[in-house]
């Protein structure tokens, strides 16, 4: 299978957002401070590894679509939906949340392009639906660090039985 235009520049998009995601991810494991540095850094290297390793695969499946992945720098700055993360020291608040943003804006162009790239090749859908499931969950587990607890947060809403 040859990768169209379309399914092309649909997995671009996704592989300059993980490839951002991996960047920012060092720059806030390097530059954190605050209470629970040593879980977020910890948390932080398991995002970039993820990251990583999801642009490798990205990149790897496009070649076998022969489509060009292009992770240059300025491509990725130039095209990611990644808000730019700040230059020096960041509390540990700010970077979850900022964390988070960012793993949220890499799954929201995952799911953006979704339907497409499945309508083209379900095979690389599945591999969307492993990134979007583990981004997730690191979105949940980073900001859950900011979380107040609520009823609204820790209890499902429920309808009163009909038995």
């Amino acid at each position: 299978m040859k990768a169209s235009p379309t399914l092309t520049n649909n997995l671009q998009a996704v592989l300059a957002d993980l490839i951002e995601l991996h960047i920012q991810g060092k720059q806030a494991h390097w530059n954190i401070v605050g209470t629970n540095f040593r879980d977020l850094h910890l948390q932080l290297d398991e995002i970039i590894d993820a990251a990583r390793n999801f642009a490798d695969d990205m990149a790897e499946r496009m070649r076998a679509l022969h489509a060009l992945p292009d992770g240059r720098s300025a491509t990725v700055a130039e095209t990611t939906s990644l808000a730019q993360f700040p230059q020096g020291l960041i509390s540990t608040k700010d970077a979850v949340d900022r964390i988070v943003a960012a793993l949220e804006a890499a799954v929201g162009t995952m799911r953006k392009v979704h339907d497409e790239v499945d309508e083209e090749d379900p095979t690389t859908a599945d591999l969307l639906h492993e990134f979007i499931s583990k981004l997730e969950q690191y979105a949940w587990m980073v900001g859950a660090e900011n979380m107040k607890a609520s009823t609204s947060v820790t209890t499902p809403d429920s309808k009163p039985s009909s038995k």
